[in-house]
């Protein structure tokens, strides 16, 4: 899951920053509304945090400028205001959820999880491939009934794997979706994820390379 941080008071952005990388998403932070809209046409995001009170472009402004444009990604909306009325508006200019601050971090969590689940691609919280079983919500894995402890990007990459259903994904994507902006591009971060990731799943490797094209999950 990769995830817009649209937020203006910084130690805020990097507090939620860190909370969400730890629970294996990639995380790119902007400050202001036009700075949003610059990242949101040049990646694709699941779902956007965007603080309503934005300076240079307003939160508002920047919510009907994604429905306008159609950009797949979902909304949720933070303010300081928790009045119903507020509530109501942001909801009305294209937000698909809303969040009054201050809020408890596992509340910010579990609802852009559950964004996440209503994507026009339904994503199911619990994932299995062969004897593997991913539980997306609880952030578990095990195979065969015994427990596997993943680090946050093994977490993301597997995830992306097993939803690809023994499709390959390039290299690209996988740094695309699981890292963030500030990844270098010719990094060999993903090469070293995935080589940890299929020594923790064990015997029969169910992780392959496909050569010059990428990696993809199979049994074979």
């Amino acid at each position: 899951m990769r995830v817009l941080v649209v937020e203006d008071e910084q130690f805020m952005a990097r507090v939620l920053a860190i909370g969400l990388r730890r629970e294996a998403m990639a995380v790119d932070v902007v400050h202001d509304g036009a700075r949003a809209l610059e990242q949101l046409t040049v990646h694709d995001y699941d779902a956007v945090v965007l603080d309503r009170d934005l300076p240079e472009i307003h939160g508002d402004e920047v919510c009907r400028r994604i429905v306008a444009l159609r950009l797949d990604c979902r909304v949720l909306m933070l303010t300081a205001a928790s009045r119903l009325g507020d509530k109501v508006e942001g909801l009305g200019l294209g937000a698909d959820d809303y969040l009054a601050k201050p809020f408890d971090f596992p509340e910010l969590v579990a609802r852009l999880r559950a964004l996440y689940r209503r994507s026009p691609m339904a994503h199911s919280p619990v994932l299995t491939f062969a004897d593997v079983r991913l539980d997306t919500h609880r952030r578990q894995v095990s195979r065969a009934g015994t427990g596997i402890r993943l680090a946050p990007k093994e977490l993301a990459v597997l995830e992306l794997l097993m939803r690809a259903d023994g499709g390959v994904l390039s290299a690209e994507y996988l740094l695309d979706k699981a890292w963030d902006v500030h990844t270098d591009p010719f990094t060999n971060a993903v090469r070293l994820v995935v080589h940890t990731l299929r020594r923790k799943l064990g015997e029969p490797r169910l992780v392959h390379t496909a050569i010059g094209a990428g990696y993809y999950l199979g049994t074979g």
